[in-house]
């Protein structure tokens, strides 16, 4: 549900007062983000749906004057096409946020140390979004989780002898699998901010 939907809007719009600068909590997953990417994407969002509506209001205003008038029927046409190529790509935007949702919530759930690290080892062309379900993610995770375990969270890992040792790291050898140091060098503030979210560890040992 909507956070909007869920406060409704006087509630709604002290909270995003009060918010400011900070961040919005996504009720339906519990993630944060910044306030300026939830602003960046309702804007655009609003932006989409306003240039439909406005080809709507031409289509509209322009058949009433066509009767008879062949030059304003070719204008409709025009429109139509226009109007016709601006839904198909709104709705190929909506169905990509649909899809990487979907992947990066499973992901999740799959215990993926880092989202981005995970993604860029698998198939993404042979996915599929089917009623909220990646489709064929199972598959790809099952034989990564085998080549690559790293990539994942350790499954009830109690091998004796083991128990409350820490591995060593070394500082400066690169970050297999990862993410190494100049590639966190390049990163942007919100690229840096998903990677302390999804793996604090290596965030850590990345700014040490």
């Amino acid at each position: 549900m909507p956070l909007k939907e869920l406060l409704g809007d006087d509630l709604y719009a002290q909270v995003i007062e009060k918010a400011g600068d900070q961040k919005i909590d996504i009720v339906s997953n519990g993630q944060w983000f910044p306030k300026e990417r939830f602003d960046a994407v309702n804007n655009e969002k609003k932006e989409l749906k306003s240039q439909l509506d406005e080809r709507d209001q031409q289509l509209s205003t322009l058949q009433k004057q066509a009767k008879g008038n062949e030059e304003l029927q070719n204008a409709i046409e025009q429109l139509q096409e226009e109007n016709k190529k601006v839904s198909e790509e709104y709705q190929q935007k909506l169905e990509k946020q649909a899809f990487d949702f979907a992947l990066e919530s499973a992901l999740r759930d799959a215990k993926a140390k880092n989202i981005k690290a995970v993604k860029a080892n698998l198939n993404v062309d042979g996915l599929k979004l089917s009623d909220d379900k990646v489709i064929g993610l199972d598959e790809q995770l099952t034989a990564l989780k085998e080549s690559d375990s790293y990539l994942f969270e350790a499954e009830n890992d109690s091998s004796p002898g083991l128990a409350g040792r820490q591995p060593h790291v070394n500082q400066s050898a690169p970050l297999k699998g990862t993410i190494t140091k100049d590639q966190f060098e390049k990163m942007g503030y919100s690229e840096r901010e998903d990677l302390y979210r999804e793996n604090p560890e290596l965030y850590q040992q990345l700014t040490n």
